[in-house]
């Protein structure tokens, strides 16, 4: 017995090693690290090693749990203005968006594997969610820079549509387990989602609160507040669940609070979690991967790489297209978004609820599943940088690297002790001075200690202590930071010219014939950024004004444009999509159909006849006929 349980651990351990030893090989060749968890757990299954592993409910039961830790990670480590920015076509992709690809998913399905219409429906709502664990390591760990608004969608969506994906499933497992048609619980699918969801939002609201409040009240010991924090997140899960509600949806809405509150030991929940979070994810990705049984793909795969393609290809860029026509997205970003639509481990984790609900497909379900996540994550995994680059989405770093520590002092909430280390050509190291605000208190240089005020001006290499607000954090990194290199894709991406955005627009307009409304003219630049682009300019945003395109280069903490660029050319950086067409550009492309087909209006060269006699025509057919610029200008 003890014996089995040290061989347990043995190769328990081993596999989580082997798995985050991976990670050096893919950030080196670029792979998808999750991909490569997966086929971890591939080769130490009963078709590799040889290691029987078929409890579906332990695999469930664990892999629900370490989604819940993801999900909280993932709403701790998100910030309310990009939730502010993006929450709204983020939801509607989570919600709208799901239910889209589910059907367009099903009309396949139905055909390519012979499924009823619920089993049809079954599967799409099994691969209709995007994986947060995948989008958040692409885009954070990924290496690229893009702009905030579609990360902000991306990472909002994948965090959020994981309930509606579950709720889909379970109800229709439970319908055709029992027998029930769907049309028989029209109105009660509606009250239980709605029941679902708002005891999710509800619940998770109130568990964020209790865990700040109870965080900041109760004299931890500094080792335990991690741990207190990630059981009272378990706590949240599990306990809406047995209220009824999204205990998922909860667990997001937990730490989304929790994480923009000011709490005590921030700095370390934030190192915890991490870890956490890369735990659980090698954890579920390896039990999903030796649940498996890859010898039976080949029965499936053509069909089930057919339905891959097809989701990858029209189901989910279809899906995202239509939900996001409201929002006025520009075509290279729901392009973006349709592409960043990962499979992972969500999708194997409830392809698991057919195999517990004893369905006469269920292995079909899930071996199927499981091929369609391998796709995603090579064809898509794989891609993502290199389309983000092509599609224009990538933004130049706003400030250079920063050597900074941040560092706890017990009974402080509110603030916090930061110590820089000042780099070459950095601000502080030109002369440029330190906030009064932010405090410092200590220079160290060449391992002596003084007091700031005796330090004189901060050379390379020093050391600065600084005890701040944890609001202000950003502010001071731009004054520590390395400066950047200059390449020419900057300038690129930023315009042949710089402009102050503080200038009327009207100068612009009176230069370049940008085609403003009469209403425009008296705005600043600034000011008709804003407008323009329906609200707060961010980094890296681009507007169109006729034959110019004005780029944001940098914006304030009041989000306030005080840096532009100016493109005289911006048909050249821009690439060819033929598809995803805006709302905007659909409403432009009717009304010139519509003027095309309206007969044209036929304007008297003179005065009109006094009387109803019809006007005799004078032309000289020798003449010349006039052209239309010169029939325009007579009309005129």
């Amino acid at each position: 017995m003890l014996e089995a349980m040290y061989l347990v651990i043995l190769i328990g351990t081993l596999l989580v090693l082997i798995s985050a030893f991976s990670s050096l090989l893919a950030f080196r060749f670029g792979a998808p690290l999750l991909l490569l968890f997966l086929c971890i757990g591939l080769a130490a299954g009963v078709d590799g090693l040889g290691i029987n592993f078929s409890n579906a409910s332990a695999a469930y039961f664990i892999g629900s749990l370490a989604l819940a830790i993801i999900l909280f990670d993932s709403g701790f480590g998100t910030s309310i203005q990009s939730f502010r920015q993006a929450a709204a076509p983020a939801i509607a992709l989570a919600t709208i968006g799901v239910v889209f690809t589910t059907l367009l998913f099903a009309l396949a399905a139905r055909f390519v594997f012979d499924f009823t219409w619920l089993e049809a429906l079954l599967f799409g709502a099994i691969v209709g969610s995007t994986d947060a664990a995948a989008v958040f390591f692409l885009l954070r760990i990924g290496g690229i820079n893009i702009r905030d608004k579609v990360r902000s969608t991306l990472e909002i969506e994948s965090s959020s549509n994981d309930p509606m994906a579950i709720f889909l499933t379970i109800t229709l497992v439970e319908l055709i387990a029992n027998g029930t048609p769907l049309g028989e619980m029209g109105v009660d699918l509606l009250i239980s989602f709605g029941l679902q969801m708002g005891v999710g939002l509800l619940a998770g609201f109130i568990g964020g609160m209790i865990i700040v409040s109870l965080v900041n009240r109760l004299n931890l010991e500094r080792g335990l507040t991690p741990i207190f924090v990630i059981a009272l997140s378990l706590l949240v899960f599990s306990a809406t669940g047995v209220a009824g509600g999204s205990g998922f949806l909860a667990v997001y809405v937990a730490g989304l609070y929790a994480g923009n509150r000011q709490i005590r030991s921030a700095p370390t929940l934030k190192r915890f979690q991490d870890g956490m979070t890369w735990l659980a994810q090698i954890l579920m990705f390896l039990l999903l991967g030796l649940l498996a049984t890859p010898s039976q793909f080949p029965a499936i795969a053509v069909p089930a790489i057919a339905m891959a393609v097809f989701l990858i290809f029209i189901a989910r860029p279809l899906a995202v297209w239509l939900t996001l026509l409201p929002f006025d997205y520009k075509r290279e970003e729901t392009a973006f978004v349709s592409w960043v639509g990962l499979r992972g481990a969500v999708s194997i984790l409830l392809a698991i609820l057919p195999l517990l609900g004893n369905l006469e497909n269920a292995t079909t379900f899930f071996n199927a599943a499981f091929i369609i996540v391998l796709v995603s994550l090579i064809v898509q995994g794989w891609t993502i940088n290199p389309l983000a680059r092509r599609l224009g989405l990538v933004v130049p770093a706003r400030i250079g690297p920063v050597d900074k520590v941040e560092l706890e002092l017990p009974g402080t909430a509110l603030h916090e002790l930061l110590a820089y280390r000042v780099v070459p050509d950095s601000p502080v190291a030109t002369g440029e001075r330190i906030p009064r605000w932010a405090r410092p208190s200590l220079v160290i240089r060449d391992g002596k200690s003084m007091r700031y005020q005796y330090a004189g001006r901060l050379q390379a290499g020093d050391y600065v202590y600084l005890f701040i607000s944890s609001r202000y954090p950003r502010l001071l990194d731009r004054l520590f930071a390395s400066p950047l290199p200059v390449q020419s894709d900057d300038a690129e991406f930023f315009g042949e010219f710089s402009i102050d955005p503080q200038r009327p627009a009207k100068d612009l307009h009176a230069a370049y014939d940008i085609g403003l409304a009469k209403d425009e003219l008296d705005l600043s630049i600034d000011a008709l950024l804003t407008k323009r682009l329906g609200g707060k300019a961010e980094f890296g945003d681009r507007v169109v004004l006729k034959n110019v395109e004005i780029i944001v280069r940098d914006v304030d903490d009041q989000g306030r444009t005080t840096s532009a660029g100016l493109s005289l050319d911006p048909e050249a950086s821009r690439p060819n999509i033929p598809v995803f067409l805006s709302a905007r550009e659909i409403a432009a492309l009717l009304r010139q159909r519509v003027k095309r087909r309206q007969p044209p209006a036929k304007t008297p060269l003179g005065p009109p006849p006094s009387s109803l006699t019809p006007a005799t025509d004078t032309t000289d057919d020798r003449q010349p006929q006039s052209t239309p610029s010169e029939k325009q200008a007579a009309s005129d």
